[in-house]
């Protein structure tokens, strides 16, 4: 979390300075530095003597930043809390071991009771992506190259979000890496007998750890990784039908053969309704969804035009048209065309369509466009009808949970799901 004003308690045990200190504290950000008990501080770093058993809590952690179950909670965590400054605000950072970190995440991720089997395929998921982005990380920084995540000219935006974001901690504790909500949610014996079971596991492909990526629901078919992010073609982020009955898949980069796959209800291991399944991998705001692996959305002129330039900050003027331009191995689209009277863009990848379509992130970019014509030549209304909720890159969670209640094993999920890869036990 990142606030002006931060509020934690601690259990008995901290150390901070070589003193002891417990209960409730505040600290303040102020003309660059922390305040904490009348002094300043450039950084603080409080550290449990007994790391087993003492606990920190940290109010108001804001969780699903952007998206629509936006909300505020209290969160207990263990291991060490260290606190620094960025810009004008303080970062509450949580130091702690990978193993204790992925207790807490695969039962953030989803519910804690979901099936063994699927815990434990998001444990070595979990795992990979983490130890992967660190590694990735430490080889940009040792390239010394300039990075970028965007490509910009007046009549294109191509811009996508990833973990590169973060500079002063591995990773963030929200959607747009993983979720990871401490102690709150590591609440059962379950996921640490998944974890024991799998530790040290990692997706592995040509001696090097998978950038294992994941998402609710494919809509079907899994998207390649490039399509999303950078132009990295990963042989094992490729295109698969989410099923083992019917694997012919049609060519989704094709419009016309995007919008007959969208308009159907394909058969798929994450086309399902099963209430027990949804249950045991979406939290309970997950579950506020109920659309996910076909779904609609709706705006007026009106709406459209405002909701555009509140999210872009650009003025397309009255919106005439939505145009898809380049769409991905799943049929989510890569570029989208924006046609208004006052200007005319491409935008992609697919997540800056998603922010610019939606009050917080459309369910993906996997979507047909629908225009209703009034008495003019300005569209009183489009219609998006899509597939799929996220990415679609690598494991579909709610895919692979209806693979673990149909028997399959944690390695068959994982394998379905990251093409040509092996599973190796590195520590």
């Amino acid at each position: 979390m990142s606030e002006h004003r931060i509020e934690f308690h601690l259990s008995s045990g901290f150390i901070c300075g070589g003193k002891a200190c417990s209960g409730r504290q505040i600290v303040n950000s102020s003309q660059g530095k922390i305040e904490w008990n009348g002094q300043s501080y450039s950084e603080l770093l409080f550290e449990p003597a007994n790391p087993s058993q003492d606990i920190f809590e940290l109010s108001d952690v804001t969780i699903g930043v952007n998206f629509h179950w936006e909300r505020k909670e209290n969160q207990s965590f263990m291991g060490s809390l260290k606190l620094i400054v960025e810009g004008d605000k303080i970062t509450a950072i949580n130091l702690i071991g990978i193993e204790d970190y992925l207790t807490s995440v695969i039962s953030s991720e989803m519910s804690a009771t979901a099936s063994s089997e699927l815990l434990k395929a998001h444990a070595v998921i979990s795992r990979s992506w983490l130890l992967a982005q660190i590694q990735k990380n430490k080889e940009i920084v040792e390239s010394k190259e300039a990075y970028s995540t965007m490509q910009e000219t007046e009549d294109e935006l191509v811009k996508w979000y990833d973990r590169e974001d973060h500079t002063k901690f591995d990773i963030c504790a929200d959607d747009h890496c993983q979720r990871y909500q401490g102690t709150t949610k590591a609440s059962t014996g379950k996921v640490r007998e998944a974890i024991k079971e799998t530790w040290g596991q990692l997706l592995m492909f040509d001696g090097k750890i998978c950038d294992a990526r994941y998402s609710k629901s494919c809509g079907g078919v899994f998207e390649e990784f490039q399509n999303c992010w950078e132009n990295i073609h990963y042989p094992y982020l490729v295109k698969v039908r989410d099923s083992k009955t019917i694997t012919e898949i049609p060519d989704l980069t094709i419009e016309k053969n995007a919008g007959e796959w969208i308009l159907s209800s394909p058969e798929a291991f994450c086309n399902t309704s099963d209430k027990h399944i949804l249950s045991q991998v979406l939290n309970n705001y997950d579950q506020e969804t109920v659309n996910f692996y076909r779904w609609k959305v709706e705006y007026s002129q009106s709406e459209l035009f405002s909701l555009i330039l509140q999210r872009s900050g650009v003025d397309y003027g009255d919106i005439l048209d939505l145009i898809p331009v380049e769409r991905g191995t799943s049929g989510r689209l890569v570029r989208l065309k924006i046609v208004g009277s006052k200007r005319t863009r491409t935008i992609g990848k697919e997540l800056e369509i998603r922010r610019t379509l939606s009050k917080s992130h459309l369910y993906s970019s996997a979507f047909i466009v629908e225009k209703v014509m009034g008495e003019g030549e300005i569209p009183e209304k489009f219609i998006l009808k899509g597939a799929g909720w996220g990415h679609g890159v690598g494991l579909c969670q709610i895919g692979a949970a209806v693979m673990g209640e149909k028997g399959y094993k944690y390695d068959e999920i994982l394998l379905h799901y990251f093409v040509g890869a092996s599973i190796e036990k590195l520590y």
